[in-house]
């Protein structure tokens, strides 16, 4: 039925009648009601971080739009785990039918005050009606999402469809939150799904109407981002806000997801309290190492030993379950075989843990039925709040002196430092740990994920990047979890905090579907996100070394100083070979005084001249070694600037004579640390230097091109996706689609017979080129597939039969481009690193060679220009080979805009899974492309666009 006094609703949308004073108002939490003033509100508790929650019309009949009997399955996109922004996990979800009784329940738990500023008066009951209206939706003109912690509902708002307001399809909005879970950010977590999901359907802007005294509620939609325009009716404002993605909304998005991992890592690396579950008196049991090291470490908080068999476990009284604690845990570390993981957990969920360190290994590395135990176990611990370390981890670390946590198997920690380290090995955690410490290299903290099934690399990055106690990162990588984000993350930290990265490349087979991943694609994608890379251990530590204790090179120039000529000269080649400048060595001969070294050192740092000094001590005999490393040390204090590297008789580390100690002992900047061979610390030197070039860049924005018709493109694309599998688009569909972008390839005509072929000629003007369409004759000259300047109709007609013949499949007519440098642009779904890109030159010896260069997307403005620079080949794009000029130089800001349009069309089209450009002709009056392919598909999960959520 619709009201005879308001108008019928377009087909397929609801109608929300206004409450009794005629004002429209919003539908609610999918919690309806109209209260005796009648008004319906947004509510939000008084006093402190509050959350708010819109209001709701009064109820209608079940046969209402919008209120399906049957109600459709619940899309499955929809459902999210998001962290809250005190770090909690929490689960959102559709509404559905069955959640009636949870409603009431949750309902019923509302203070008077929530309630109040919710329905604008006393609600204490929610009718039969209301139920079933705000559980039977239809999840297009009405959506209901509820936020979970376990079995129960903590929070739900909803959207219903009003109709068209300024020509903008509108829907009100409503949510409430439980009053014990208000101030943790679940209002605006509701709010951007809900908007994630009107935008699903059409709609473009959300209204909602509030007490005037509830200014929570209007914060919330402020500080997400919108631009809310407030009218006032007496005690009741109205607010309406269109809801598209803004830069000023993804801004606010980002943000409150970084600072919500930030809190989530740092909730576990500072936990109140910790059980360890498994706990014995063996050192050599997994449960007795962690415990032994915890309480020798002297963690801060209680310890909580759990054992069924004993009463106390190295003299701290035990308990059966970490249910029978008496007091709250915030840690659970487990240390029990996987076979008992369930219980263990159901015991944890029952308690209210906060976070699980799983030392347990037999998950997803022991095949697929591991696999399947690893993920409900995440499943599980989510559901119920808790964030999880492992399986199969080592443990994690702390050396703050007021935590004092060392929750993991290594018997050796590092000391303090300003070096925060993620280890996705756990087996190698404790070697790699050891080697930290013989180095003297001090941490700030450590994780070792081991699976990496929930907390990961991305999660400790965003935590370090607003650790005022982290300087430096060090990850050490197996596998890639969600590869947009590690870029986007790493990227934004580079800037102000330098990453050091090894990639094992071990990458054994997951049943995540990680695989080998292409060293070249890794260092390329590395090097774009500022990250160092390196090859090992070895090498991670070489780099974390001078990036923790001496300042950043300002430019390539090197002095070396030394009493040994080899091993100076050691170190000039390998500088040399990494592309420092470097002249001859200054030799001091291996008489050299302790007064040689100070004035050589002091005058290599203040020559303005040179930008880092190597400094090599190798005596030729034993001697006092005291009065050396003095003299090095003063000398660098002439330019506390100039960064200062030894070989210090083959020292490695930080030799405590060439170390700088602040309060407790901890090694502070202006350490110079030692390398075993002058070599490595040329290479260490360099790498940072490199890394200190791309930091000093301006940061550039995302390329957005203009002449581009997004809205066309995605008719488009709507259109082709006919079924749910991944296709080539015809030739002639994909020039209309990358014609949208503005990437216009050369004008061409597909022909079935001479006759038409002719035509084409004389339509496009000779002279022409022909081209079979068979998928190995495509572009292949070598290969016959081309024919080219064609002037005449007979030698159109020849080719067209010729071609036909080869390929059997349509033939291309095409117009004559001008000649250039044959390029090829290549994107690809990589399942390592999302959307990649590929520039390269044409040409068998450039693809034997591997001559490509790879980018992340979507590309900056200067992103583009440097791919278009990057490969080794590229000189002959600018007229030149071995410095003698073979022609004039192509446009390469062509080029450059090229790789901006294909980088937009991509990041803007997600169903774009393949598309290829190739040939392109560069020339001096441009760039042509000549072919393109787009292969299309289902969208792919993408966790780092759209509301947030976790992966």
């Amino acid at each position: 039925m619709t009201d005879p006094d308001h108008p019928t609703p377009p087909p397929g949308r609801g109608v929300t009648p206004p409450p009794g004073n005629g004002m429209t108002s919003p539908p609610g939490n999918t919690i309806t009601a109209q209260s005796g003033n009648g008004r319906a509100a947004a509510s939000s508790a008084s006093g402190g971080a509050v959350e708010p929650a819109a209001a709701a019309p009064p109820p209608l009949p079940p046969d209402t739009p919008g209120t399906p009997v049957n109600p459709p399955p619940p899309p499955e996109h929809w459902f999210a785990d998001v962290l809250a922004s005190d770090g909690g996990v929490v689960r959102l979800r559709p509404i559905t039918a069955a959640d009636a009784q949870a409603l009431e329940r949750f309902h019923g738990g509302l203070s008077d005050r929530t309630r109040y500023l919710r329905y604008f008066g006393p609600y204490p009951r929610m009718t039969p009606k209301d139920l079933y209206r705000t559980t039977h939706v239809d999840y297009r003109d009405r959506v209901g999402l509820v936020i979970e912690l376990g079995e129960e509902i903590i929070a739900v708002g909803r959207y219903e469809y009003l109709a068209e307001r300024s020509g903008a399809r509108a829907a009100e909005v409503a949510f409430v939150v439980d009053d014990g879970h208000q101030g943790r950010g679940l209002g605006s977590i509701l709010l951007e799904h809900l908007a994630g999901a009107a935008a699903e359907n059409d709609i473009e802007t959300f209204v909602a109407e509030v007490l005037a005294e509830n200014n929570a509620m209007v914060q919330v939609f402020r500080d997400a981002g919108y631009q809310v325009q407030r009218s006032h009716d007496g005690s009741v404002l109205h607010l309406e806000f269109a809801i598209d993605p803004t830069e000023a909304l993804l801004s606010v998005r980002d943000s409150r997801e970084r600072a919500s991992e930030a809190r989530s890592v740092g909730n576990l690396l500072s936990p109140r309290s910790i059980a360890v579950i498994g706990a014995t008196p063996s050192t050599t049991r997994v449960g007795g190492a962690v415990l032994a090291n915890l309480l020798s470490g002297g963690y801060q908080g209680p310890v909580y030993p759990v054992n069924r068999r004993r009463t106390a476990v190295r003299g701290v009284r035990a308990y059966p379950t970490v249910r029978d604690i008496p007091d709250e845990v915030d840690l659970a570390v487990i240390a029990v075989p996987a076979a008992e993981i369930g219980s263990v957990l159901d015991d944890c969920m029952a308690k209210g843990v906060k976070g699980l360190v799983v030392l347990t290994a037999g998950f997803s590395e022991s095949g697929p039925r591991g696999y399947e135990a690893e993920r409900e176990l995440v499943d599980a611990a989510r559901a119920h709040g808790m964030r999880v370390v492992g399986p199969s981890a080592l443990g994690i670390a702390n050396s703050d002196p007021a935590i004092a946590l060392n929750a993991t198997l290594a018997p050796v920690l590092p000391g303090r430092g300003r070096i925060g380290f993620f280890c996705q090995s756990g087996p190698l955690g404790a070697a790699i740990l050891g080697e930290a410490a013989a180095r003297q290299l001090g941490l700030s903290t450590f994780v070792s994920a081991g699976n990496r099934a929930d907390v990961s690399g991305n999660d400790l990055m965003q935590y370090w990047d607003s650790d005022p106690d982290t300087d430096v990162v060090l990850l050490y990588l197996e596998t890639f979890g969600n590869p947009r984000r590690f870029s986007r993350i790493a990227r934004r930290v580079a800037h102000t905090k330098p990453i050091v990265a090894v990639n094992s490349g071990r990458n054994v087979a997951r049943m995540d579907g990680d695989r080998d991943l292409d060293r070249s694609l890794v260092r390329n994608l590395f090097a774009q996100a500022g990250i160092i890379q390196v090859d090992s251990i070895t090498e991670l530590f070489d780099c974390a070394m001078l990036l923790a204790y001496q300042p950043l090179p300002a430019g390539p120039r090197l002095a070396v100083i030394g009493n040994s000529a080899a091993l100076s000269w050691l170190a000039v080649d390998a500088a040399r070979g990494e592309g420092l400048e470097v002249g001859e060595p200054i030799d001091l001969g291996p008489q050299a005084s302790p007064a040689d070294y100070l004035t050589a050192v002091a005058a290599a740092v203040t020559d303005r001249a040179v930008d880092a000094v190597i400094v090599i001590y190798s005596p030729p005999v034993p001697a006092a070694i005291a009065s050396f490393t003095e003299a090095i040390r003063s000398g660098a204090q002439s330019d506390p600037a100039t960064p200062v590297l030894t070989t210090f008789v083959a020292d490695q580390g930080m030799p405590n004579l060439l170390a700088t100690r602040g309060l407790g002992g901890v090694l502070e900047r202006g350490s110079m640390p030692s390398y075993g061979d002058p070599e490595r610390a040329a290479r260490a030197l360099a790498r940072v230097r490199r890394y200190a070039d791309w930091r000093t860049r301006p940061l550039s924005p995302i390329a957005r091109p203009g002449g581009v018709d997004t809205a066309r493109a995605r008719e488009l694309v709507a259109q082709w996706m006919s079924d749910e599998t991944a296709h080539w688009l015809s030739d002639l569909q994909a020039a209309e689609l990358l014609g949208c972008y503005g990437i216009q390839v050369v004008e061409f005509r597909e022909v079935r017979d001479a006759d038409a072929a002719v035509a084409a000629a004389h339509g496009l003007d000779y002279p022409v080129a022909a081209k079979a369409t068979g998928e190995m004759w495509r572009n292949r000259p070598d290969l016959t597939g081309v024919r080219l300047d064609l002037w005449r109709a007979d030698a159109v007609r020849r080719a067209f039969t010729d071609l036909s013949e080869i390929s059997g499949n349509p033939v291309h007519i095409q117009r004559m481009a001008t000649k250039g440098v044959g390029c090829t642009f290549r994107v690809q779904d990589d399942p390592s690193f999302g959307s990649v890109i590929s520039f390269g030159l044409s040409g068998t010896i450039i693809d034997l060679l591997g001559d490509r260069v790879y980018r992340a997307l979507p590309l900056t403005e200067a992103e583009s220009a440097e791919l278009i620079d990057a490969p080794r080949a590229a000189p002959l794009l600018s007229g030149t080979v071995g410095g003698r000029d073979i022609g004039k130089p192509v446009d390469k800001g062509a080029l450059a805009e090229l790789a901006q349009r294909i980088s937009a069309l991509c990041d803007d089209l997600p169903e774009v899974r393949e598309l290829q450009c190739e040939p392109v002709l560069a020339s001096p009056e441009g760039a042509a492309v000549l072919y393109g392919r787009v292969r299309i598909g289902p969208e792919p999960n993408r966790f780092d666009v759209g509301p947030r959520r976790m992966g």
